[in-house]
């Protein structure tokens, strides 16, 4: 089927393209492509933005370092360490940098443990705040250690203040 341009809702198997067209040149715009595996449902607020989190791209740590910026940009971050292993992320003005980052900009981190032998710790490094929940106790969505093996996931939330400081908290 050819591209269509439609004005009400449309319906498609193959999912679809949302787009504008200008009304001075005709030129047209993809604003959005949601394909068919996308679902929304039952939407109420206005400007909400949708991430792939399937992550094609990963980075791999497996001894202290500090994190790169494009790490960390990948959102989801591997270790098969058999040592403890301590990974520090970049200082905000770094990771800012490589997202682009304003106040308001947010990335979840995941980081994958299940194939390490010893325990992974985060750790930020300058421009980087810890949320107030990491004082909260092992275990809880402030604990900044990631056990290996079948329970060694994690999610972490960052979140810029500005284009050069986040709050990083563990929220999973």
């Amino acid at each position: 089927m050819a591209n269509t341009t439609f004005t009400g809702p449309v319906r498609s198997q193959n999912g679809f393209q949302s787009v504008t067209v200008s009304s001075t040149t005709g030129a047209v715009t993809v604003n959005g492509t949601f394909g068919s595996s996308t679902s929304v449902t039952d939407l109420t607020t206005t400007n909400l933005v949708f991430t792939d989190q399937n992550h094609p791209t990963t980075a791999a740590i497996n001894a202290t370092a500090v994190a790169t910026a494009a790490e960390v940009k990948t959102g989801y971050i591997t270790s098969t360490s058999a040592s403890p292993t301590t990974i520090t992320l970049p200082t905000g003005t770094l990771l800012g940098a490589a997202l682009g980052a304003t106040r308001g900009t947010v990335l979840e981190l995941y980081v994958d443990n299940t194939a390490g032998a010893s325990t992974v710790t985060i750790a930020v490094a300058t421009n980087g705040i810890l949320s107030s929940a990491a004082a909260d106790t092992a275990g809880s969505f402030g604990d900044l250690t990631i056990a290996s093996g079948a329970t060694g996931l994690a999610r972490f939330t960052i979140m810029f203040s500005s284009a050069t400081a986040y709050v990083f908290t563990r929220t999973a």
